[in-house]
């Protein structure tokens, strides 16, 4: 399979998705809208990822980019493709499929607990913990199933037309390199009871080997759809 990947920005990329495209045999493009580069033909490729950017209070409002970006998630939307968002990505399609997005009671940073929901179709432990970095959350879509929630954010995401569209707020895909990053070049979060510390983050790294089994595990469910 080929995938078309959707990136914000140079802090914010694929991380581990692209190792397991890659381990998988699938091929991947990664496309830049928000530099100017022209948007993907969904045609050409069999499956659509949007990555994580910035949250809704950081955006310019007077960039395209997102107006494209928002007409590709409403074509993989109506065109049976499979779509996975992650972050920012979530919002936008969550936003598409008529939900509320909004700044959440707290921001979260680092890594916290997900207690899988009850009616959940995800493929993934009762109770796991996940990365996050995020100020904004998303209200869970019509027709669609949650993943769980945290403390924090009770909708940490979602399943929709039988997992064929899956939004993510938290990353799964993180690694020690991609959080890093971020931590190096993007402001932080705020203050808040659910924000960690840098060390805190990258003190453990079999946290980022035990989002692997995880990780594997959802991107097969997800692309299981594309076979149907």
């Amino acid at each position: 399979m080929h995938l078309h990947l959707l990136q914000h920005g140079p802090h914010r990329g694929p991380a581990r998705i692209a190792d397991w495209l890659d381990s998988m045999g699938h091929s991947h493009t990664v496309f830049h809208l928000h530099e100017g580069e022209l948007p993907p033909r969904l045609a050409d490729g069999d499956a659509l990822i949007v990555l994580d950017g910035p949250d809704e209070g950081d955006l310019d409002p007077d960039a395209t980019w997102p107006r494209q970006e928002r007409k590709l998630i409403e074509q993989a939307l109506n065109g049976q493709k499979p779509l996975l968002g992650l972050g920012h990505g979530a919002r936008r399609i969550a936003e598409a499929l008529g939900a509320m997005v909004s700044r959440g009671t707290y921001a979260e940073s680092g890594w916290h607990t997900i207690d899988l929901a009850p009616d959940s179709p995800f493929d993934l432990p009762e109770r796991f913990e996940a990365f996050m970095w995020h100020r904004d959350i998303f209200a869970l879509p019509d027709d669609a199933l949650p993943l769980g929630g945290s403390e924090a954010s009770p909708m940490q995401g979602f399943s929709w037309d039988g997992n064929r569209v899956v939004g993510l707020l938290c990353h799964l895909e993180a690694t020690p390199a991609s959080v890093t990053a971020m931590l190096d070049h993007l402001p932080p979060l705020g203050n808040g009871p659910y924000l960690q510390e840098r060390q805190a983050m990258l003190a453990d790294t079999k946290r980022f080997d035990r989002l692997a089994p995880l990780l594997d595990r959802l991107l097969s469910q997800w692309l299981a759809s594309a076979r149907r």
